[in-house]
């Protein structure tokens, strides 16, 4: 990799970053392209936030990723929002332009172009989720943005965290007309009548995510059927407790890898105005 005195920067802000497949997919985009582009990961877990963000502004970053515990966080520092970062009130893409922070959301748009590439559509149709935190946000908003009609979201009641997703909930059914509805988790007659309407199943939970590889979101396999989408968005491992039980109840089953790459994508699009070399990607670091 050749890096010159005009190497535009990018990059991932958050805690932990070591384990991130972004510098390597978005690095191998860059020399694809023959763009003078480098991507850096940096943890932040013992920095003072402000002075972070206001130093890669002050050094001319191009753009960057943001990811957990950050944000949220990152949107008080933002000079704009696009409507889905808005509405989603989650910022993982930050573009700068001319001293100004643009906060953008690409994880929704990760999500739903991974779904078409699958060969699935679900605009016009119900979705189930299974989760309200931060990976659910994005995309409830993008997929409600996009035109699915219905979104039924299925998260703890808490007294507290269940008002603010049913607040959540109403912001996305004004401002996009999609039917949201919340129910509690441990409503197993709605979620049977929900996932009977629904064309997708997505677990944005991080139940059976590594290391804790033995839990599972739902534990009635009849609550399936073959006609349900189940897409566990949760890509180490590979293969979790839900995704087994899909396909044995002969569901179309799917992973996280594509969202990931989609959603760095649409990130790179926004900093460089061109399309990733998604296959090249896929071939060489997610498969």
């Amino acid at each position: 990799m050749n890096i010159s005195g005009k190497t535009g920067l990018t990059g991932l802000i958050g805690c932990p970053v070591s384990h991130s497949i972004s510098p390597k997919m978005h690095n191998l985009a860059f020399q694809t392209l023959g763009l003078d582009y480098v991507y850096l990961a940096f943890d932040l877990g013992h920095s003072d936030f402000q002075k972070a963000i206001e130093g890669l502004k002050e050094i001319g970053i191009r753009g960057y990723n943001v990811t957990m515990p950050y944000k949220t966080k990152i949107l008080e520092y933002t000079d704009e929002l696009t409507p889905a970062a808005q509405l989603a009130g989650s910022c993982n893409t930050v573009i700068v332009e001319n001293g100004r922070m643009i906060g953008h959301t690409t994880d929704g748009i990760g999500f739903m172009r991974s779904v078409q590439d699958f060969g699935h559509n679900i605009i016009g149709k119900k979705m189930s989720i299974l989760g309200a935190g931060g990976a659910a946000a994005p995309i409830i908003s993008q997929a409600a943005l996009d035109g699915v009609c219905g979104i039924d979201i299925f998260r703890r009641k808490r007294p507290e965290a269940f008002a603010k997703t049913a607040a959540f909930a109403d912001k996305v059914q004004r401002m996009t007309g999609c039917t949201v509805r919340v129910y509690d988790f441990a409503d197993t007659e709605q979620m049977r009548k929900s996932f009977a309407e629904s064309a997708i199943l997505v677990n944005a939970t991080n139940v059976g995510m590594a290391p804790d590889t033995d839990g599972c979101p739902i534990q009635d396999p009849s609550l399936l059927h073959p006609d349900l989408i189940v897409y566990d968005i949760i890509y180490n491992p590979r293969r979790t407790c839900l995704f087994d039980m899909a396909v044995n109840a002969g569901c179309p089953t799917h992973n996280g890898e594509s969202m990931i790459l989609f959603q760095g994508a649409a990130s790179f699009q926004c900093w460089t105005g061109m399309e990733m070399p998604v296959e090249l990607i896929r071939d060489q670091i997610i498969s």
